[in-house]
């Protein structure tokens, strides 16, 4: 829920602030960056309790640029530089390559993907054709899936939600050979008079991020909303699946039953705030 600070060549985060506030007051509490560079606050309540708060309070500025016309280049010399460590940051695109807990590679995603990665066809392009494929392809079902959901059970069923979207595109691009990571985030699902409502769930949202090689750097895109992402998107985390970068988890000691709830306002200078309040925080 702490957003971190992203600087990429056409997309980046500044945090103005960023406040937490825990409720009852932990007794021990620490704060340090993980493996993927996201912002991680851990803490512990030693005493008896009846109900736990986290609340974020963030001030973001989320910068989108488009891809320059001529920033075009196939997608099979992508795969060459890292294969043969011609790219200067080929070591970072490993851990986004390989296969993670939730993700794994298979000939079928592969063979999806090459629907779309058409020889010689340039990265971007390929890129959105898939985007958009799998946005037609699979239905947007939160009842069809649950969290615990495999990336082939939801391409079996083709249904499911962002997460499920996410973990899809991610599968297809490894299985070719491009390194791509889970993107956790907020998504501005209202619009502007006249144009069509964002699908995904206000209080989480996943997308795909792609790496494209030196020249293009990391590229955001949302297969949900068939998109390449813009303003109305807020990435917080980032790491190989979803199980990177899960909200919150950790372990409750005691009797008696749980509820979970879960609200997000997002509220942009221009315009009014958005209040949504919802009981699972699955994308």
């Amino acid at each position: 829920m702490k957003p971190r600070a992203i600087k990429q060549k056409y997309s980046s985060v500044e945090c103005q602030s960023v406040v937490i506030t825990i409720d009852p007051e932990p007794d021990v509490i620490h704060q340090h960056t993980d493996y993927f560079g996201n912002e991680v606050t851990s803490f512990s309540i030693e005493s008896l309790h009846q109900s736990l708060a986290v609340v974020v309070n963030s001030e973001l500025t989320v910068h989108q640029h488009g891809l320059p016309p001529d920033a075009q280049l196939p997608w099979e010399k992508v795969t060459e530089n890292i294969r043969k460590f011609e790219d200067h940051r080929w070591f970072e695109a490993q851990a986004y390559l390989q296969e993670s807990p939730r993700v794994r590679r298979g000939k079928r995603f592969a063979n999806y993907a090459k629907e779309s990665f058409l020889t010689g066809r340039s990265l971007s392009e390929a890129m959105l054709n898939l985007t958009e494929r799998i946005h037609h392809d699979f239905q947007y079902d939160t009842s069809a899936t649950h969290v615990h959901s495999t990336t082939e059970e939801a391409f079996d069923l083709r249904a499911g939600v962002c997460q499920d979207f996410a973990h899809i595109q991610i599968a297809c691009l490894r299985s070719i050979g491009l390194p791509a990571r889970y993107v956790s985030g907020y998504l501005r699902t209202a619009t502007a008079p006249g144009e069509q409502r964002m699908l995904g769930a206000d209080e989480s949202h996943a997308w795909v991020s792609l790496y494209g090689g030196e020249k293009l750097g990391w590229i955001d895109f949302d297969p949900t909303n068939a998109c390449i992402c813009d303003t109305k998107h807020i990435p917080i985390c980032v790491g190989r699946d979803y199980g990177d970068v899960s909200p919150m988890r950790g372990v409750v000691v005691g009797g008696g039953n749980t509820e979970l709830k879960v609200s997000v306002d997002v509220e942009s200078m221009d315009e009014p705030a958005q209040t949504t309040d919802f009981e699972s925080p699955r994308p």
